[in-house]
């Protein structure tokens, strides 16, 4: 009789993780819509992962400010639909202290006292930076202003593979300390896929005296395609055993949901392995794969409806 014995135990290779789920925090970030069927998305993500009970919700402000009012109005309706706390992103770019302060107050009045507060982004890809001489030049100035208005919970954006347009990575550095030290509360991070970025950033922050929170940023992927162009304007690398594995799948997008989910699924695992709990998840506005790994998480949903 063969009594050999073999290494089977499904539970232990699969990339899910099974923590004490009081020890995961979630975030979820979502764009504001531009259509009334965009909207109906919008509020079925919402719905769909207000249920895994995240610390906020936050709500992207477009390139040169071009979507403020849509921007104002998503977050004012979370705000006021749902008993999730809104964040709402606010930039420097293409409006002066006195415009960028009259919003913030307005955010303040209205119960909105989480802004994430970014330079922004040129309205064209590649356009320099100039900043507006009446404005706030940089995202630092912006959480020192935010902070003589009211006190606000500032999130600010940090880049693990350093940002594109910094001259050096020890220049990026400096400068999220400037972030932190005017006022900043927490650090998101952009996107990445090899977890070993992200928690060798984390040492270079906490080497620098930076200890507020640092999140996660994890982007399941929806389309590798338009992956790639995006991460090329970002400074994002993409590894090699991605192109394989996406390989002939433009016309697939199911199985695609499917890998997409597996891969942010071991990012976090090995994240959280490696002491990190805090995970925010670029949605693009759709629940169905956030919600999945939220699931391998450990976090059950309330209420759960097939």
């Amino acid at each position: 009789m063969n009594n050999r014995k073999y290494n089977c135990n499904i539970e232990k290779h699969l990339p899910f993780i099974y923590p004490d789920k009081s020890n995961v925090r979630v975030s979820f970030e979502f764009f504001p819509p531009k259509t009334e069927a965009m909207e109906n998305g919008l509020w079925e993500a919402i719905d769909i992962l207000s249920k895994f009970r995240p610390e906020f919700f936050s709500v992207t402000y477009g390139a040169g400010g071009t979507t403020r009012e849509r921007t104002h109005k998503a977050v004012i309706d979370i705000q006021n639909k749902t008993n999730i706390k809104a964040a709402a992103h606010l930039t420097c770019i293409g409006a002066s202290k006195k415009e960028i302060d009259e919003i913030a107050k307005k955010y303040w009045k209205e119960g909105i006292k989480h802004i994430v507060a970014l330079r922004g982004d040129t309205p064209k890809i590649k356009e320099k930076y100039i900043p507006k001489p009446s404005g706030y030049a940089y995202a630092s100035d912006l959480v020192l202003g935010l902070k003589n208005i009211a006190d606000f919970e500032i999130t600010v954006a940090g880049y693990p593979e350093t940002h594109p347009e910094a001259i050096s990575p020890e220049a990026d550095l400096d400068n999220m300390k400037r972030k932190i030290d005017a006022g900043a509360n927490r650090i998101i991070t952009q996107y990445f896929i090899d977890p070993e970025l992200f928690l060798h950033y984390r040492d270079k922050l906490r080497d620098r005296g930076i200890n507020v929170p640092i999140i996660a940023g994890i982007l399941p992927v929806t389309n590798f395609k338009k992956l790639l162009e995006f991460s090329a304007l970002c400074n994002t690398s993409i590894p090699k055993w991605m192109y394989s594995i996406f390989e002939n799948l433009d016309n697939s997008p199911n199985t695609t949901k499917l890998i997409a989910a597996t891969i942010a699924a071991e990012q976090c695992k090995i994240l959280y392995q490696n002491g990190v709990s805090d995970f925010h998840f670029y949605t693009l506005n759709r629940a169905e794969l956030s919600a999945a790994i939220c699931q391998m998480l450990g976090l059950r949903a309330d209420n759960q409806k097939e």
